[in-house]
């Protein structure tokens, strides 16, 4: 009789103290309790792929120069809702320098985390227009998104895209944004959690549609240059990291430090609205606001509400890293390269087990090996498969949950160290050998 790496009563008995009666539906946080009651249940340690969070040290300029920020008596201080000056001056080189667009200052703001920015955004961009208040999802994506919008009330539709890239993603689009109801757009690039990348064509054609039916697009670079096919680590100097931005002149993007710059404890992230969109005027929302200009809408109506601003040392931090970064000083690019090199080497373990790559082409090119990847297992749905990999010590995340209409799950590589690569081996060769044909 073949034995699973963790007694079966032990996990079961976990799942059902959780009160999850499916643990392939149960949220990523939920899902990093049940691992840490069951290793401390069974007394083994899981590999841990759930959670994606950054496994390098947080950069060093930053941390200097918060601890140097706190010093000099900040923490008495009040922030500006908008930002500190010069950290939306850096925001804004950054912009040029990294993605080559030319984004004003004024629409360069600081936000706690890209989860505020996006929660800030979805919340003032469906207030924008009367009878377009619904968001498009390209699928799959970040869980917590989704619950946003149930919190919110703001209405959304989605699609998995992995069947419409390409030409195919024109059609797919129109079909949703001809109904007159989408307010916008929203993806990340490279994306959580299939760690597809959309080609300058694809972009081209979201901004394309996003005109003809103005349409906002909102784009998540949380794993800004990540896609290690291409190094854009040299500030100013082609290759840039992608964007819809080249294309369309009505966008708000999103780029956190938690990935990038490992710096996801203190909750520092940039928002950059489109010059054109800051200026914009909707008159819709006088009903909530007291002004009409997107940009002051959101600075002055919807970040004020929320937090009063963003922590004060942590813009001091990502001035720091910023600047380094635009002089050239701190290559961050090259300091999350492991991430690639990990995932590389994990896919492996997978693959040599009769695992398969749930997500494996961008259009007709491999993916690239970086923060996320996503396998399946022959017969497995994603919550079997889930269900299964705790039996084995191996965590991670359902693609159900991801608006993904693939069968699978996500691992992220950040939290497996190198040292623990064998062992992912022999899990899943032992994971094999009890479920394989």
């Amino acid at each position: 009789m073949k034995e699973t790496v963790i007694p079966k009563a032990i996990v079961d008995e976990a799942i059902k103290a959780n009160g999850l009666p499916s643990v392939g539906k149960a949220s990523i946080r939920e899902v990093k309790k049940l691992i840490n009651d069951i290793e401390k249940a069974s007394g083994t340690r899981f590999v841990r792929m759930e959670m994606g969070i950054p496994g390098l040290p947080a950069a060093k300029v930053g941390v200097e120069a918060e601890i140097e920020a706190l010093k000099n008596g900040v923490a008495a201080l009040y922030p500006e809702v908008g930002g500190l000056p010069e950290l939306k001056e850096e925001i804004s080189r950054f912009a040029k320098n990294f993605l080559d667009i030319d984004v004003n200052p004024a629409g360069c703001i600081p936000t706690v985390g890209s989860m505020q920015g996006s929660f800030a955004a979805f919340l003032t961009v469906s207030r924008a227009q009367k009878g377009k208040n619904t968001t498009l999802f390209i699928d799959p994506g970040f869980p917590v998104h989704k619950q946003q919008h149930r919190v919110l009330g703001v209405p959304f539709e989605s699609f998995d895209v992995y069947n419409f890239r390409g030409p195919k993603l024109r059609e797919k689009l129109e079909s949703y944004l001809k109904k007159g109801n989408i307010s916008s757009i929203f993806y990340s690039n490279p994306n959580n959690p299939s760690w597809i990348c959309f080609t300058e064509d694809e972009l081209k054609t979201i901004a394309e549609l996003a005109q003809k039916y103005n349409v906002i697009v909102m784009e998540d670079l949380a794993y800004f240059g990540m896609d290690f096919r291409h190094d854009i680590s040299t500030p100013g100097v082609p290759p840039f990291q992608p964007t819809v931005a080249k294309y369309t002149d009505k966008y708000i993007l999103f780029v956190s430090s938690s990935k990038a710059f490992s710096y996801a404890g203190q909750r520092i992230a940039m928002m950059m609205i489109s010059d054109k969109l800051y200026q914009t005027d909707f008159p819709d929302f006088k009903e909530y606001y007291s002004t009409t200009q997107f940009g002051r809408t959101m600075i002055f109506g919807t970040v004020y509400c929320l937090s009063s601003g963003t922590a004060h040392s942590p813009q001091y931090a990502l001035l720091a890293m910023l600047k380094a970064a635009n002089d050239g000083s701190f290559n961050f690019v090259h300091e999350t390269r492991i991430y690639g090199e990990k995932a590389h080497r994990m896919k492996k373990s997978f693959l040599d087990n009769h695992f398969y790559l749930t997500y494996d082409k961008d259009v007709d090119k491999d993916l690239s090996d970086g923060f996320y990847f996503t396998v399946g297992y022959p017969g497995m749905s994603s919550d079997e498969l889930l269900h299964n990999l705790l039996y084995f010590g191996i965590s991670a995340i359902s693609l159900s949950i991801t608006g993904s209409e693939r069968d699978g799950i996500r691992a992220c590589v950040s939290l497996v160290p190198m040292e623990d690569l064998p062992l992912l081996d022999e899990r899943c060769k032992a994971f094999d050998e009890y479920f394989g044909k």
